[in-house]
């Protein structure tokens, strides 16, 4: 599990949170650059990993080919999102790479487009879920991709020609109208409606809910279901020799060669990547996750495979990612601290008893810098990750927790402090905020991470995973109990005794906290553009964990002066009392399976929102000019090769600019 990819704006998660609620100037931190540039309501981030250089060579060349297998993946990313995205990314990026003689208008139009499609991996927006399109002709669009194919030199026949230039007019509805197939997971699609029939992602093949009444999925996570015209329910596992054979081939050659410069426990950790990537079988990626946890010290590590479940409507199937970073040894003895005391805090859960661990496990938890993420964890990036997902593997063999500390500097530099004060009751919340919202947003990621998603355990009642019962409300639930559990500790004498915060400042502290993230259900509704519902699960557990205060506690007061809405914490010993409530009720839904409580909680607190109110909120934070997500332009990685074609080092190098990292991800074009 992780935080939100939205985490790193201030309306987001622990956007403002986390340091980003510091109001420094984009270019802050010695004249570096960090906001390259914006594309609608995204802002485009450099990213930087300069203690890269320190590492050992042996170190920098594990670095690199991991690196290169992060990248050899991505593309079942796009493929997983939507069938037809590799296709649509093929002809807007040749006419962004080969622009000579194409109509400036156009162009200005396709480049915009395809740096939101590079963003969000695909034409559909990574928080709305919703499909965005093209803004210029389809007729002067064909004619852009005629002028540039022409300028690539390919030796295409004519024949050959005609082929692509008529497919590209097949897709017109996939580039140009919104209400074509226009939501890419759609977990509440109203009344009578399938979830999975009324999602367009490409996990699913004319299955419905109903479908799979009775059926015993073999390979859950990692495979693509298909109902065949006879109506039987087929399995395309995602192997090598299966569902994205080509891909995959690459993937695990690269981390063939990555094993030659790994420490014993990693390389023990990529064999097991490498077998279940062979076999697909479900027990070898237990073995793989047993086998990741077990490496501890890594200094240079990896997360790559079928992994989170956000884009299925049913909680099942996992996206691919890639992330490729190693330990910040300066940033991580905070985050080692809460880990260290995992019991103590276990042993102090609101919650049951009988869901409380008797032996926390082994919890490794790392301050790391990133140097690439790809698939479903970049150019979006989360701020923090807590793995393996299996809770079973959890209860027994523990978990990692890594706080992304380069991502949060970049995201922090490269952000103003406007949004916090628009939000903000009055000048005394905004300047608590400005105080001491970075030291109240790593605690918050830390303990997200650490005892949030690493705390509690099934009833025995329970034989699976825990998702297979709570289906489409389980990820939402999931990240409610780690903010839950994150909220409830912050007031915490613990915290003091821990040297992380002193007991004259905490009081102080924990109410920045609590304010912090009940401005932020009020102002992540300006992502949401149409409808009036959440579909990103982030969103729905912020809203759920708000909105339930608002309704059950004295703690949270709506209130309104000169036209707009304010959330304004009253209390916040009743918003601490009242998360304590909440989260016993989360952690027994999710020991005991309740579906139905878990969707009478949504479904009353968590999905559903007033239009008018939306568009006060979207109004206001347009006046700012905000943007409303954040992608990163990873670190570039280049072996430097003697005289005599050996390596002797990897230099790393920033690129600058989103459409030459993209391109060159794509093999469009060569890095320098």
């Amino acid at each position: 599990m992780r935080i939100s990819p939205a985490a790193l704006l201030a309306a987001a998660c622990f956007a403002a949170l986390s340091p980003l609620a510091r109001g420094e100037e984009p270019t802050a931190g010695g004249g570096r650059k960090y906001l390259l540039e914006r594309v609608d309501d995204a802002a485009v981030v450099q990213l930087y990993a300069d203690a890269f250089r320190e590492l050992p060579l042996q170190q920098k060349l594990l670095t690199w080919h991991l690196s290169q297998a992060s990248i050899a993946g991505r593309d079942v990313y796009y493929n997983q999102r939507y069938g037809r995205s590799t296709f649509m990314r093929d002809v807007i990026e040749t006419i962004v790479a080969h622009p000579e003689g194409v109509d400036p208008a156009t162009l200005a139009e396709v480049t915009r487009y395809t740096k939101l499609f590079w963003i969000n991996s695909g034409p559909y927006h990574h928080l709305t879920a919703r499909k965005f399109v093209l803004r210029c002709t389809p007729e002067a669009f064909e004619a852009a991709y005629k002028t540039a194919l022409k300028n690539t030199g390919r030796k295409d026949d004519a024949p050959d020609q005609e082929k692509l230039y008529a497919a590209v007019a097949d897709h017109r509805r996939d580039f140009f109208d919104a209400d074509y197939r226009p939501i890419v997971t759609n977990k509440s699609p109203g009344p009578g409606k399938d979830i999975l029939l009324s999602s367009v992602n490409n996990l699913y093949h004319h299955v419905s809910m109903k479908d799979l009444e009775g059926f015993t999925e073999r390979f859950g996570l990692n495979s693509r279901l298909v109902k065949t015209k006879e109506g039987k329910l087929v399995e395309k596992v995602y192997r090598v020799g299966g569902m994205y054979d080509r891909p995959l081939r690459k993937v695990v050659g690269h981390l063939l060669a990555a094993k030659e410069f790994a420490p014993e426990a990693t390389a023990k950790a990529l064999d097991a990547l490498i077998r279940w990537y062979t076999t697909g079988e479900d027990e070898d990626r237990r073995a793989y996750d047993i086998a990741w946890v077990q490496d501890k010290d890594a200094p240079v590590d990896t997360i790559n495979g079928f992994i989170e479940v956000y884009l299925d409507a049913r909680g099942v199937k996992g996206s691919w990612e890639s992330a490729v970073y190693f330990v910040n040894q300066k940033k991580t003895g905070a985050i080692k601290k809460i880990a260290a005391e995992a019991q103590w805090f276990e042993d102090r859960m609101p919650w049951d008893k009988a869901y409380r661990k008797a032996n926390v496990t082994g919890i490794t938890a790392n301050a790391i810098d990133v140097v690439i993420e790809t698939g479903d964890c970049g150019p979006v990036t989360p701020i923090g990750i807590n793995l393996p997902n299996d809770q079973k593997v959890r209860e027994q063999f523990g978990s990692k927790s890594v706080s992304l500390s380069n991502v949060i500097e970049a995201g922090d530099k490269a952000q103003s402090g406007s949004l916090r004060k628009e939000f903000s009751w009055d000048a005394a919340e905004a300047d608590r905020t400005a105080k001491w919202g970075t030291l109240a947003g790593e605690l918050l990621v830390n303990m997200h991470e650490v005892i949030g998603h690493a705390s509690g355990k099934l009833s025995p009642r329970i034989k699976g995973q825990p998702q297979e019962s709570i289906k489409q409300y389980y990820s939402a639930l999931e990240e409610g109990r780690a903010d839950l559990v994150a909220l409830y500790y912050m007031p915490d004498p613990k915290l003091d005794a821990l040297g992380l915060v002193a007991a004259e400042n905490q009081e102080e502290l924990a109410r920045t906290a609590y304010e912090q993230y009940t401005r932020n259900a009020l102002a992540q509704l300006r992502r949401v553009r149409e409808g009036d519902q959440i579909e990103e699960d982030h969103m729905r557990n912020r809203q759920m964990v708000v909105h339930w205060l608002i309704a059950n506690t004295k703690a949270v007061e709506v209130r309104r002066r000169d036209g707009k809405t304010y959330y304004v914490v009253t209390d916040p010993k009743a918003f601490r009392d009242g998360v304590g409530r909440l989260l016993t009720e989360v952690q027994r839904i999710k020991s005991e399976g309740d579906f139905d409580a878990a969707k009478a909680l949504f479904e009353t607190h968590g999905i559903h929102f007033e239009p008018k109110l939306r568009d006060e909120v979207v109004a206001r934070v347009k006046a700012l000019d905000l943007p409303s997500s954040m992608a990163f332009v990873m670190p570039r990685l280049k072996p430097v090769k003697n005289g005599e074609g050996k390596i002797t080092d990897v230099a790393i190098s920033y690129p600058m600019d989103l459409t030459t990292q993209m391109l060159e991800f794509s093999g469009v074009r060569q890095a320098p």
